[in-house]
């Protein structure tokens, strides 16, 4: 403890970054940011936009690139996305912004992302699924897994599925993201021998809309795969993130 008062006093380590490593988290005007989450459970703390202002925002995001070297924020507007890069324009620090998925990722010069040896999968049934499967596939890669994209797979044209399987089955587990009846993650599930997440999706309208019949469906679905909740992209990337973990510890 000495060394990191002696370290704070020298102007060596921040403040909040003692604090951080005392306490486990880091607090500011905005609430407290949990910098042990990764160490401790092997996922990244991430900053739920939804609900907050775009200077708390931002406040948090600084504390969090202080303190772990990395920002990462879901469900995030073009405001609070400019907040950020304005509150961290005197630092050296590297912004991405999806637009269309809603998440920023921020991290320092010195940020070692980690690596797992490990395949995710991550597929839609259409292109009104990019949302949340966008989410699943930013925290899964932040987590440090290879990722690819396998898009618009529907069931509504058998033919795209059957196109798609030799891609499926080269994945370590697979991130299903689909809509409206929710079939193409027991469809995916029937066809390869890998983990199959199924994302639920809110497109859809009238009778079981915004997601219901999805999630449904696919919680009665007759092959073995595990759920998430409606739009959990978040969720399901880190499921897959965390299975991909313990298959590239065995490798």
């Amino acid at each position: 403890m000495r060394e990191l008062l002696e370290a704070v006093a020298a102007g060596d380590v921040s403040p909040a970054e003692a604090e951080a490593q005392l306490a486990g988290y880091a607090t500011n005007g905005a609430g407290r940011f949990d910098a042990a989450r990764e160490s401790r459970s092997g996922v990244p703390e991430a900053i739920l936009g939804d609900g907050k202002t775009p200077t708390e925002i931002a406040a948090l995001a600084e504390t969090a690139a202080e303190t772990t070297g990395r920002a990462i924020v879901t469900r995030i507007e073009q405001a609070a996305a400019t907040a950020v890069r304005e509150r961290l324009a005197e630092t050296a620090v590297t912004v991405r912004w999806d637009e269309r998925a809603r998440w920023l990722v921020a991290t320092t010069a010195d940020f070692d992302r980690p690596t797992l040896d490990a395949h995710v999968g991550v597929v839609t049934a259409g292109t009104s699924d990019a949302v949340p499967a966008g989410e699943a596939a930013m925290i899964a890669r932040e987590m440090g897994a290879t990722v690819t994209r396998i898009d618009d797979v529907g069931v509504a044209s058998m033919a795209r599925t059957i196109d798609a399987v030799d891609r499926l089955r080269d994945q370590d587990v697979l991130v299903v993201a689909a809509g409206r009846e929710g079939a193409l993650p027991t469809v995916v599930a029937g066809l390869v021998d890998v983990p199959v997440i199924g994302l639920p999706v809110s497109t859809g309208y009238g009778h079981g809309g915004e997601g219901e019949a999805a999630l449904s469906g696919m919680l009665q679905s007759c092959t073995a795969l595990s759920v998430v909740n409606v739009d959990a992209g978040f969720t399901a990337g880190v499921q897959a993130g965390l299975i991909g973990r313990q298959i590239g510890a065995l490798r």
